[in-house]
């Protein structure tokens, strides 16, 4: 295989990255004695989901960022990766709670000048984000997110959309310029290190993956796609019991 035959193909290289790290603290007592992505919903623990997000969309990398007392048990949880079919399973180990973008840093040495895909390690959806992964694997440069339309958008990053783009992203809002908010689900080039470094910690002592999607909105490389299907975060006991019922439902389970 020629030089460039290699260069065409690494071109189309995406890696993943599950983030799990955090303390759980909105699940107490729940999260007392484990980390929250172990949690079960329904039949599988709840890192299953995200990993068979990405493995779905065709990519056979992943790195799984955590973190706390508990990040031995993911290892022997998910061993090398072979169970969903993957490549090579990687892990990194997060000191504390920096926040996303601090997270998605130590992964750097892992995805060098490759694209990558971001899932926070709550986050379940109904659909394939394969055809938007695709479509991003056709980017030039930059970022993509997914958006998605939700009763509550207060409770996340809002994305305002102005003649078909997103013009700002604006972290819990309390009167919000719109319905549609950022899911955990993020797609940059490799670009995204250098950014994440440049950045300053927010007032809760957190480096911001809104700020990082903000950063790729004034260089004017941000683009967007809607989320087929429902989605749902895990990180709360009603938004827990929530993915435990829609899975169920979509598995032919009966809600309880």
């Amino acid at each position: 295989m020629d030089l460039k035959t290699i260069t065409e193909r690494r071109r189309g290289w995406v890696k993943g990255i599950v983030l799990a790290g955090g303390l759980g603290k909105r699940l107490y007592p729940l999260t007392k004695i484990t980390n929250k992505h172990l949690l079960p919903i329904y039949n599988k623990p709840m890192i299953y989901y995200p990993i068979e997000t990405l493995v779905d969309a065709g990519i056979k990398e992943i790195v799984v960022v955590t973190g706390g007392n508990h990040a031995g048990e993911f290892l022997r949880l998910l061993g090398n990766g072979q169970e969903f079919g993957l490549n090579h399973l990687h892990y990194a180990y997060q000191e504390g709670e920096g926040g996303i973008a601090d997270a998605l840093k130590l992964a750097e040495h892992l995805v060098g000048d490759d694209k990558l895909v971001v899932i926070l390690g709550d986050n379940i959806i109904e659909k394939s984000i394969r055809k938007q992964v695709e479509r991003f694997k056709k980017q030039r440069q930059g970022a993509r997110i997914l958006l998605k339309k939700v009763s509550d958008p207060q409770r996340f990053g809002v994305a305002e959309i102005k003649n078909g783009k997103v013009v700002s992203i604006e972290e819990k809002p309390k009167k919000p310029k719109s319905d549609y908010i950022v899911t955990g689900i993020y797609m940059y080039d490799s670009k995204v290190f250098d950014i994440a470094r440049s950045l300053k910690p927010s007032g809760r002592g957190e480096l911001e993956i809104t700020d990082v999607n903000n950063a790729y909105i004034k260089k004017g490389q941000l683009t967007y796609d809607f989320l087929d299907g429902w989605w749902t975060d895990s990180g709360t006991v009603d938004s827990l019991l929530k993915a435990n019922n829609l899975v169920a439902r979509l598995k032919g389970g009966k809600k309880k």
